[in-house]
């Protein structure tokens, strides 16, 4: 009988081990080195000695264990564009979330992709590192048994494209806090380089998918082949109805994955990139290379489109692909977001103007500052002063700006519509950690509730990052169903950097690790958090 149940137990163990989730670990040193993304020599931030970072390779429940050096004399956090940290805020590596790493230190994060699949970036998050580098591309891929809509394709390629300055980071961060606005980026990388530097070889008659991130600093890029059709099919995790394109808008922040068929006749053909809604435009070139190509590249680079019109139809044109299975098996329009009750509306509105002559940028009247100490570990700490919740109204009051440690309340398993209202003539981009939500409508104009009958319930595309287009609106609806503090910020990132951002606290009073996990063992502790102890369980 004992023996009996010995060895059920040792096989119940064998199971749970078998069943647990895979561990991925990576090793990481964060440096200066030189790069050439625009033909001249910068001070960029390297990982492992690559610009760009490594690619992430990863599948859905898989955990990540990156363990990250700091070679910068500068303090330095990575964050995870599109990661959703399921219950797990303290590992978002923003700064109201989690310490920087010190100079000559390390940190590793603790991560699980949990229920997630599709295309993603990371890059820094201080001190306008962005502008040096230090970004790299984050795939995850379907578990094996469950069915991806589209033949699995012969190459995967990264694409991470942006605009860039020449200018050294530290100088654009200086003229940044003196209180003045950038000049226009100076050119557009792909992949780290610049004009016709970046060359991806396909074989005749095969099939490739190319993974697409805007990793720029500001502005919306289209891109395009020349030749050659693109397929849509997923963004930013969502299975998409599969469109056939001639060029794709990709505004900053965002991330697209398509479909591209090596069926023209063998030779070199441009890949174009090229800025849009700007008076000056930037454009660059790679190089689509043909594996038995005898003949380079021929005539211009195809052009790209022209007016806002185009790129708010094709916007609209991008919708959820309903019978195909997500990071589960079941189809993706199982769930039925256009069936709930929205119990909250929220309504933000983007505007810039000046504080103590200095430049600031703000949402509905508010423009963020950085506290003390990361907002998560004075919310966990019951740290007092460090920030108020309701520091920011939930609808637009007026074009005053005033500074304030942002922090807007929000309850757990709630359904929130947020309407996004651009009175400016830019394009923006709005992202939020921690959640995919749901792009029901967007047009030109001012929105009013009666701008309601025109939005998409039933196939909105699930994404993290939208863009609101001039003197336009954008609506979404979110599920709060993940406690914690969650940064919403634009990927305009000199005005992220001058306050258009803050924090969206979703709390509930139940503490249950069934909706928020510990803080981690190797948390950092920074501010007036430092020299806390963390509980044991």
């Amino acid at each position: 009988m004992w023996c009996r149940i010995i060895v059920l137990v040792v096989a119940l163990c064998m199971a749970a081990a078998v069943a647990e989730d895979p561990y991925r670990y990576f090793d990481w040193r964060i440096s200066y080195g030189d790069v050439y993304p625009l033909g001249v020599r910068q001070q960029g931030i390297l990982i492992n000695g690559q610009f760009p970072g490594p690619d992430i390779y990863s599948v859905t429940n898989d955990n990540l264990i990156i363990n990250v050096h700091n070679d910068l004399p500068d303090p330095f956090l990575l964050t995870w564009n599109g990661l959703q940290q399921r219950k797990n805020s303290f590992e978002d590596g923003v700064y109201g979330t989690t310490c920087p790493i010190p100079p000559g230190k390390n940190f590793t994060y603790i991560m699980q992709v949990k229920d997630q699949i599709g295309s993603f970036f990371y890059f820094p998050s201080l001190q306008f590192h962005k502008a040096a580098g230090g970004f790299g591309g984050i795939r995850i891929l379907s578990r094996p048994r469950i069915p991806v809509p589209f033949p699995e394709p012969a190459g995967d390629f990264t694409i991470l494209i942006g605009d860039w300055y020449k200018t050294d980071h530290k100088v654009l961060k200086t003229i940044l806090d003196r209180g003045k606005m950038l000049k226009f980026p100076d050119g557009i990388q792909i992949n780290g380089l610049g004009r016709d530097g970046a060359r991806f070889t396909v074989e005749p008659g095969k099939t490739y998918r190319l993974r697409i991130s805007n990793v720029g600093l500001q502005n919306s890029l289209n891109f395009r082949i020349q030749g050659h059709k693109m397929k849509l099919i997923e963004a930013e995790g969502t299975h998409t109805i599969q469109t056939t394109l001639s060029s794709l808008d990709v505004h900053v922040g965002q991330s697209y994955s398509v479909l591209v068929t090596a069926d023209q006749p063998a030779q070199d053909y441009y890949i174009a990139v090229s800025s849009r809604f700007t008076t000056q435009i930037l454009n660059s070139t790679a190089i689509l290379h043909y594996s038995n190509s005898k003949k380079p590249v021929s005539g211009l680079p195809p052009p790209g489109p022209i007016d806002v019109s185009w790129s708010l139809n094709q916007a609209r044109s991008i919708r959820t692909n309903l019978t195909a299975s997500g990071p589960r098996p079941n189809p993706q329009g199982s769930y039925h977001y256009g069936q709930i009750n929205v119990t909250r509306t929220i309504r933000l509105a983007n505007h810039a103007g000046l504080v103590d002559r200095k430049q600031r940028y703000a949402v509905n009247g508010v423009s963020f500052i950085p506290a003390d100490t990361p907002l998560k570990l004075a919310d966990y700490y019951n740290i007092n002063g460090v920030f108020k919740v309701g520091s920011i109204p939930d609808q637009p009051v007026g074009r005053h700006i005033h500074l304030d440690t942002a922090v807007m309340g929000a309850d757990y398993r709630a359904f929130v519509e947020i309407v996004f209202e651009n009175r400016e003539n830019i394009v923006q981009s709005w992202h939020l950690d921690g959640y995919s939500f749901f792009v029901v409508g967007m047009d030109q104009g001012r929105w009013s509730p009666a701008s309601k009958q025109q939005y998409n319930l039933i196939d909105a595309v699930s994404r993290c990052t939208t863009q609101v287009y001039p003197r336009s609106w954008t609506a979404i609806y979110v599920p709060l169903d993940n406690v914690g503090m969650w940064n919403l910020r634009t990927q305009f990132w000199a005005r992220q950097y001058l306050g258009q951002q803050f924090y969206l606290r979703v709390y509930t009073p139940v503490q249950s690790f069934r909706d928020e996990y510990p803080i981690p063992k190797n948390a950092l502790h920074c501010g007036r958090a430092k020299g806390r102890t963390i509980r044991t369980l």
